[in-house]
């Protein structure tokens, strides 16, 4: 049960503010946003996603630069709120096409009615896209895409395959004409987690992956997914040590996983097939987890020594690990530096291209962006330091680790695929459009100095 549910802009504006149960004071959004706004300069860090204010519990998510917010004086599930808050911005998501904060100001009068859909006061209803679409019946205007930044993860190699405007329309509105595009996307998303010993050894890997779907289907047609056969659950079950390369044979173990519950799992023990009625809207048809070990696709070397009583010098080395046909991008690489830094000089190897350098001073960090990296490539990064006072025992330990965030479109380390996506005809004619994307990025990519 909750009271109040309000979303903000990275301002602070109050975009969408309901109050279900009047049990909290109408000032709660300007008290939650200056809490989090200045909860750094406590020294504690980022704001969690869930603290308490003046007896008043706040419940925080962030999706594409919104906050969502839900406030309740009573103790309730933190997870369970947290997961509706996320459900909340899914849906408005699915029936505005873009979410953003100009989607919201021009779709308020759709979004309160779907509100009053979801929550009855402060009892949750449903947050299923299906279900709102017997209830709820403004239509979203829309929303031009070309300007605005594409949301979700895989929609970063969007525009190189398909038109924009597949990733960013509406699930029940229609086209021009009246018809509607019948098409669904799968989505393989997987997150990595590698950290480096100094010597380039890995101490710790792991894979958090999503299996996302996204349906523009009309008639509720039964779709099969499935899955490479080589997938297994639990440790037991394949050797750990068969990298075999990322779209391969071998096995793929996962460690747990969990289900939408849509999804059918009746064969899914014979032949790794998931059944699922089409539902409009994007869901998470499968997450997953493994710690089995795989072929992570940057190697990262770094090395910093002294070269004098008040300097030192810094070496980053970056290798592209996976096929040459794959191109990685939004590459930026981090590395903290004593405190004591004053000045940062860089050297690019010949021929860099879009290479980016800076020295952040407030925070002592080396920054190193790269636009893109092409597979089995290497980069090497050169940088003299500068202290203002010299140096009182090992300079490792006054700087890094190296950490590294990427995206690679097309590409999934855990070699986890789509072996097909069937979907059950309503006539002869009907062959709607079916796209299965790839895509990996960095979740906690770190290398000991």
């Amino acid at each position: 049960m909750i009271s109040q549910f309000f979303v903000l802009s990275q301002r602070g504006d109050n975009i969408v503010f309901r109050d279900y149960r009047g049990e909290v004071p109408k000032g709660s959004a300007e008290i939650f946003f200056r809490k989090v706004k200045f909860w750094k300069e406590d020294g504690e860090g980022d704001a969690p996603p869930v603290f308490n204010a003046d007896g008043v519990n706040y419940f925080h998510v962030k999706d594409a630069g919104l906050l969502f917010v839900a406030t309740t004086r009573v103790n309730v599930s933190a997870s369970m709120v947290l997961e509706l808050l996320r459900r909340i911005a899914r849906v408005i998501k699915d029936y505005l096409g873009v979410l953003s904060e100009e989607s919201l100001r021009k779709n308020f009068v759709l979004v309160y009615e779907l509100l009053d859909q979801v929550i009855d006061f402060g009892f949750v209803q449903t947050t299923s896209t299906e279900v709102l679409k017997s209830y709820v019946f403004n239509e979203p205007i829309a929303v031009d895409a070309d300007h605005l930044q594409p949301l979700g993860p895989a929609a970063i190699f969007m525009a190189k395959r398909m038109p924009v405007t597949t990733i960013s329309k509406s699930v029940v509105a229609n086209e021009r004409g009246g018809r509607k595009r019948e098409e669904i996307f799968v989505d393989i998303i997987e997150k990595l987690s590698v950290t480096f010993s100094s010597s380039g050894y890995i101490l710790t890997s792991e894979i958090d992956g999503t299996i996302q779907l996204k349906s523009y289907l009309t008639g509720n047609p039964d779709i099969r997914l499935a899955l490479n056969e080589e997938v297994s659950i639990g440790r037991d079950g394949g050797s750990t040590h068969d990298y075999g390369s990322s779209f391969g044979s071998g096995p793929v173990i996962l460690d747990d996983c969990n289900f939408h519950e849509s999804v059918h799992l009746d064969n899914f023990d014979i032949d790794r097939t998931l059944a699922l009625g089409s539902t409009d809207g994007e869901f998470p048809v499968m997450n997953y987890r493994i710690t089995q070990e795989f072929k992570p696709p940057f190697r990262i070397n770094a090395l910093i020594e002294e070269s004098g009583p008040l300097k030192a010098e810094v070496t980053i080395k970056v290798h592209a690990e996976f096929p040459s046909s794959i191109v990685a991008d939004k590459i930026m690489v981090v590395l903290p530096v004593p405190t004591y830094t004053t000045r940062v000089s860089f050297e690019l190897e010949p021929g860099a291209v879009g290479n980016t350098t800076d020295f952040k001073e407030a925070n002592k960090r080396i920054e190193w962006g790269l636009k893109r990296i092409v597979g089995g490539s290497e980069h090497t990064l050169n940088a003299k330091l500068t202290f203002s006072q010299e140096l009182h025992g090992n300079i490792t330990k006054e700087a890094g680790p190296v950490s590294m965030t990427f995206t690679i479109p097309m590409y999934n380390a855990s070699r986890l695929q789509v072996k097909y996506l069937h979907i059950t005809k309503k006539s002869k004619n009907y062959n709607p459009y079916r796209w299965v994307r790839y895509v990996t990025q960095s979740n906690s990519y770190v290398a000991r100095l």
